[in-house]
């Protein structure tokens, strides 16, 4: 029962940085507005980490296609 609370909890979690980043109101609901330069895409980018959180939780770990390659590794 714990870890199903865990999880639906998680996965409001990443819905609700989901719905925000798609932003369906056009700008109604901001917590920082955008032409603010710098803070103003500080919002869109905590829910864009908060939406790879979760869904890396559940096992969809997309935070991979933003690592750089090691050219280190030899072959």
């Amino acid at each position: 029962m714990k870890h199903l609370i865990k999880h639906l909890l998680v996965g409001l979690l990443g819905l609700a940085s989901l719905v925000y980043i798609l932003n369906p109101t056009a700008g109604v609901f901001e917590l920082l507005p955008d032409n603010i330069p710098i803070l103003g895409n500080l919002d869109e980018a905590a829910a864009t980490t908060i939406l790879l959180g979760c869904l890396s939780y559940f096992g969809l770990d997309l935070s991979r296609w933003f690592r750089r390659p090691n050219k280190n590794i030899q072959a």
